[in-house]
C-alpha cells in the first residue's frame, strides 16, 4: 500500500504540478483536488525514492537533455522523459500505485 503523500499549495508554480523529494506541489488549491494530477506527481514520488532522490534528478536532466537533441524541440523532450511516459501512462490508472513494481520506469526508456 502505498501512503498519501503531502501536498502543498505554492503558488509561484509555473506548472501545476511537480514533485520534490519528499512532498508534491501544486499551484492552486483547487489542484489539491486533482487525483489524476496527483497520482501523476506521486509516481515521480517513488520514482525518485527509488533512486535515492540526487540520482533520479541528474538521470531526469540527462534523459531530457538526450531527448532535446533527438527532439530538437522542448516538449517533445520531455514527454519523451522515461519517468515522464510512465507517470502519463498510467496517472489514470486508480490502481497503479498499488500494483506498480519497483523499477516500472526503466521499460519506458
Amino acid at each position: 500500500m502505498v501512503n498519501k503523500p503531502i501536498v502543498l499549495v505554492a503558488r509561484f508554480l509555473k506548472v501545476d504540478g511537480m514533485a520534490l523529494f519528499p512532498v508534491i506541489l501544486v499551484r492552486s488549491k483547487e489542484l489539491l483536488k486533482d487525483d489524476v494530477l496527483i497520482r501523476h506527481e506521486s509516481i515521480h514520488l517513488l520514482q525518485e525514492a527509488e533512486l535515492l532522490v540526487v540520482p533520479f534528478y541528474l538521470l531526469y536532466a540527462f534523459n531530457y537533455l538526450v531527448n532535446l537533441i533527438r527532439f530538437k524541440n522542448h516538449h517533445k523532450a520531455y514527454l519523451n522523459i522515461c519517468f515522464e511516459r510512465e507517470a502519463y501512462a498510467n496517472e489514470a490508472n486508480k490502481g497503479y500505485l498499488q500494483q506498480r513494481k519497483w523499477w516500472a520506469w526503466v521499460k519506458y526508456l
